[in-house]
């Protein structure tokens, strides 16, 4: 693993007894001595610490960046408010999903935070079409989520208690300027914060220092996004997926859509809004197998137990330890996607049966 990149946290987590995986290109924390299980339930009763500093941020500083932005993202950003973000996704000609992505309005400029397997191809995309793209260098990027995620920082940083969720703030620990989202991706409330790599450290073991605040691995991290039913860049969706059939919909402002002020202008915006109208020939569901064994991620799904030839596929699949089942997520053609359809899924060789549900599987906490 010499060739992988490493966070600023990375001693850090070794220190704590983190078990170190290759993930999109660094050595990431799988999980720490409370195991994946115990992480899990620990985020979605109190407060959970990842360290996300392998994603990218980005800065767009050039006058107009919410207008040309939008001729590469099928979102509303001429209307996001000063002081708010909001969920968006490059499209490609065809349709597809080159990545998603948070979008934030800081007043001068618009901050962007992409997944980290696709930072470099991101960057490139944006400068290629917008000027004043500014990679952001040298900060770090934590995520505090659950219940307890907002009395915890706000015993460091008063005032976060005051945001709601998307909003966006500065505040300052010390000599630290944070940027901080009311924001996550697990289902819960709670937080990201960028800050100043020589910083992080001692501002994780800060907040690590509180009872109610554990760290916590990529493991229980894609178990709780799973349970959240959000998608997973690269498995749920990607650049032959398009927003519609991902269930994206609602990322999709009234202002960007057919018969809208700024109607279309995206790439792929023919296919994108036709499905909008007519529908598409798939969608993702989620899916509740009938039993104990997890459906995993490439599970062929028949709409018979005797079929020769699959219909869909499982993206993302795992047991929910909030939920105490097996749960997938996954594409069906349109005619079998609506809840309470039972498939099957090819299970090492057995055709065990699966019900399409609907996702969530546990409903979402943010703070609203």
């Amino acid at each position: 693993m010499t060739d992988l990149k490493r966070t600023c946290l990375y001693d850090m987590h070794l220190s704590l007894g983190a078990k170190m995986v290759p993930f999109a290109g660094y050595e990431m924390p799988v999980q720490y001595p409370m195991g994946v299980m115990g992480e899990h339930l620990h985020t979605r009763a109190q407060a959970g610490l990842f360290d996300v500093s392998h994603m990218g941020q980005l800065i767009l500083g050039a006058r107009g960046a919410a207008e040309a932005l939008e001729a590469l993202v099928p979102v509303d950003l001429q209307g996001l408010a000063e002081g708010r973000q909001r969920y968006g996704f490059f499209t490609n000609a065809a349709g597809g999903i080159e990545d998603d992505l948070m979008i934030a309005n800081r007043g001068d400029h618009l901050f962007l935070v992409v997944n980290a397997a696709r930072k470099a191809e991101d960057l490139a995309l944006l400068e290629a079409h917008l000027p004043g793209v500014e990679p952001v260098l040298h900060r770090a990027l934590l995520a505090l989520q659950g219940p307890a995620a907002a009395s915890a920082l706000a015993r460091l940083v008063p005032g976060v208690e005051a945001m709601r969720f998307m909003d966006v703030a500065t505040f300052a620990w010390g000599d630290a300027n944070l940027w901080v989202s009311r924001s996550g991706y697990t289902g819960e409330d709670g937080f990201e914060i960028s800050l100043p790599e020589h910083r992080a450290e001692d501002f994780a073991r800060a907040l690590l220092e509180m009872d109610e605040v554990a760290p916590i691995g990529l493991g229980a991290r894609d178990s709780l996004r799973l349970e959240a039913g959000l998608c997973l860049y690269g498995h749920d969706i990607d650049t032959d997926t398009s927003p519609v059939e991902a269930g994206l919909n609602w990322a999709i402002q009234k202002v960007r859509r057919t018969g809208g002020a700024r109607e279309g202008g995206f790439p792929g915006a023919a296919r994108i809004l036709r499905e909008l109208t007519e529908g598409p020939s798939r969608l993702r569901v989620g899916l509740r197998p009938e039993g104990r064994a997890p459906m995993r991620e490439g599970t062929a799904l028949f709409a018979a137990d005797d079929a020769d030839a699959p219909v869909g596929t499982v993206t993302s699949g795992a047991f929910g330890p909030s939920i105490g089942t097996p749960m997938s997520m996954g594409y069906l053609p349109a005619g079998l996607a609506a809840v309470g359809t039972r498939v099957w899924g090819d299970v090492r060789g057995k055709r065990l049966p699966a019900q399409v549900v609907p996702l969530p599987f546990r409903p979402s906490t943010y703070h609203k």
